[in-house]
């Protein structure tokens, strides 16, 4: 079991650099569940592009001013330079974005850009087309309902993965390997992830002395449908707030003005911490309205919006929803660089969710997830066709860490409510102590490697927000507040 590339992740990242490794090399892509089970699949706005070369310079300041001054502006201008040809490449390999009557093409607007610039398939269903489509024009086989438990590394190069594959352990030898993984979802009780989403490589990462980078910058959505019992809640698409959708409390009253002249397209951390701050000083419930959309329109712009909500017992769009706002998506992750490498690592790439290129910053700006995942996804596959190296020959034995314990389910739902009371929305120094304290106790009581994995991601980004003092996009703390 050697191939010449290994992807983890069947995303938008890991599809779309997938199909541009030709069918020459040994390509395998892994999938922690079923394929269709990943992040991408539930994305509903759109994918971001530069509307036309002159607009480039205003997606890249709209980028960066989201990011709060964080961002890596060469990342961010390669990022929105390459935008319109991934979707012309897109469109040429048959993908359909919404058009009008007369074929052109449907750009919509999300908070904190500033014009229409987001293109969208199915109303509120881009990733779920999109995915389809890429599965559909992946050449290479996928492995899919396996878990990726460990890195094969030697003196700093990637020579494979050992995976958890119907029940066995099992090692796949690659000269490349691609993390397309995604974030860290699953570590937060509220969320809008895939139930895939649990953080394990990036623990693996942290145990291989892999450099993982702004993991304090965890976004938050403000528009999210957090009642029901599943772990993964139903988001909102901002793209509902960017066609004039209005986030009001119990007496309609429009709050967020009273925060941000921009209102509800104010950037997703001001929203998200205003909608917090208001729940917890006037004991309000917070909605969002969408009752002066025509029925007709809403249905066909937001179908599956529709439906889900419908099927709940709601008449959209005259009832407003109640909403809050849950952990979304990872800005930090593990370092990479403009090629898709993670530096110091021969062999070893990293795209999408899981990566930090640095081109978000302190703040995502909406939409900007899917493109990111494109245009990376893309260069990694470029630079390993580019760029062939020595490969790894070394034998690996089967690790033999007790993957599972007595007690790990209970444990890993303590550090979801853990990670959300502590080291979401609103942090204090003494919330985020409190918490490392508990993970690094749990640690200690002896846990099977899955939830080490998930304790480790969580260390990490608890002792990254205590190392920033000072509050900044989606990092916000405070001494004040209390506990």
């Amino acid at each position: 079991m050697r191939y010449d590339v290994v992807i983890i992740g069947s995303g938008v990242a890991g599809l779309y650099a997938a199909i541009e490794l030709p069918k020459s090399l040994k390509v395998l892509v892994i999938s922690k569940s079923h394929p269709w089970e990943c992040n991408t699949y539930y994305a509903q706005g759109g994918v971001t592009t530069a509307y036309d070369d002159a607009d480039i310079s205003v997606h890249i300041s709209d980028t960066l001013g989201a990011g709060a001054g964080l961002c890596n502006a060469n990342a961010v201008q390669f990022m929105s330079e390459q935008s319109q040809e991934v979707i012309r490449d897109l469109i040429a390999r048959g993908f359909g974005f919404d058009k009008d009557g007369e074929g052109n093409l449907l750009y919509t607007q999300e908070a904190a850009h500033s014009r229409s610039r987001i293109l969208h398939a199915g109303g509120d269903a881009t990733g779920r087309h999109l995915h389809l489509f890429l599965l559909q024009q992946n050449p290479h086989p996928m492995l899919s309902n396996a878990t990726v438990i460990d890195l094969l590394m030697e003196n700093n190069q990637c020579c494979g993965v050992e995976v958890l594959s119907e029940g066995a352990r099992k090692l796949i030898y690659a000269d490349n390997v691609i993390i397309a993984s995604g974030g860290v979802g699953s570590l937060y009780e509220y969320h809008t992830n895939s139930h895939a989403i649990s953080a394990d490589i990036h623990g693996i990462c942290t145990e291989k002395g892999i450099e993982l980078e702004s993991m304090e910058m965890m976004q938050f959505h403000p528009t999210v449908f957090v009642s029901g019992t599943g772990a993964r809640k139903l988001l909102l698409t901002e793209a509902l707030r960017g066609e004039g959708a209005w986030i009001v409390d119990e007496e309609g009253k429009r709050f967020l003005f009273e925060v941000d002249e921009r209102g509800e397209m104010a950037p997703r951390d001001i929203v998200s911490r205003a909608i917090f701050d208001y729940k917890q000083r006037t004991s309000s419930q917070v909605y969002i309205s969408c009752a002066h959309f025509e029925k007709e329109y809403f249905q066909k712009r937001f179908p599956n919006i529709y439906k889900a909500l419908s099927d709940l017992g709601y008449n959209l769009p005259k009832d407003r929803v109640p909403i809050s706002p849950a952990f979304h998506y990872a800005i930090g992750g593990i370092k990479s660089d403009l090629q898709g490498r993670v530096p110091h690592t021969q062999g070893l790439y990293v795209v999408g969710e899981a990566a930090c290129t640095g081109v978000h910053g302190a703040n995502r700006l909406a939409s900007n997830s899917l493109l990111e995942g494109l245009v990376f996804g893309k260069r990694a596959a470029q630079t390993i066709k580019e760029n062939p190296h020595t490969p790894c020959l070394r034998k690996f034995e089967i690790g033999n860490e007790t993957l599972e314990m007595e007690g790990d389910k209970e444990k890993k739902d303590a550090l979801r409510h853990l990670m959300w009371d502590k080291v979401s929305i609103v942090r204090t120094s003494q919330g985020l102590n409190e918490a490392l304290s508990v993970i690094e106790g749990m640690m200690n009581e002896g846990v099977g490697r899955l939830l080490k994995l998930r304790l480790l991601s969580a260390r990490a980004i608890v002792q990254s927000a205590l190392k920033r003092t000072e509050s900044i996009g989606v990092h916000y703390i405070t001494s004040d507040r209390a506990e």
